[in-house]
């Protein structure tokens, strides 16, 4: 079975609730394959999700080695350190994964491009005058 068959079968047990199952699966993928960055971010949700943080946490450090600019493993971490106690750490991630969200394209996009042709908002409709404005029994004429 190849390692994405298998991922995606640790993730389906993981939807179905079955957490233990799922960390067992992700933990025998990690075995076999230590550099597989989406099962080692997905068995620190796993733990996170069976409320057992300290592991999400370690987990998650070993994600955070692995990539140590991706967005979703300083999300990760910011809420297990949240739900552990943590708040200093989990306000330090959260702000990491807020720096790694900007860190992505930063040349600003050509002008006229094409990708921007599609992204024109509409301008709301101002709305109607009323012909005669109705009376108002609380003023005094």
């Amino acid at each position: 079975m190849s390692l994405q068959a298998q991922f995606d079968d640790a993730m389906f047990e993981f939807s179905k609730g079955h957490c233990e199952a799922a960390i067992e699966r992700l933990q025998g993928i990690l075995a076999g394959n230590p550099d597989y960055f989406d099962a080692q971010l997905a068995l620190g949700g796993a733990h996170f999700a069976k409320g057992d943080y300290e592991a999400a946490i370690a987990e998650g450090r070993k994600a955070e080695k692995m990539k140590p600019n991706d967005q979703m493993v300083h999300t990760n971490l910011s809420r297990a350190f949240m739900k552990a106690g943590d708040i200093a750490a989990a306000e330090h991630h959260a702000l990491q994964a807020r720096i790694a969200s900007w860190r992505g394209n930063m040349a600003p996009p050509a002008a006229g491009s094409e990708s921007d042709a599609g992204l024109a908002t509409a301008q709301p409709k101002p709305p109607p005058v009323p012909a005669k404005f109705p009376d108002m029994p609380w003023k005094k004429k």
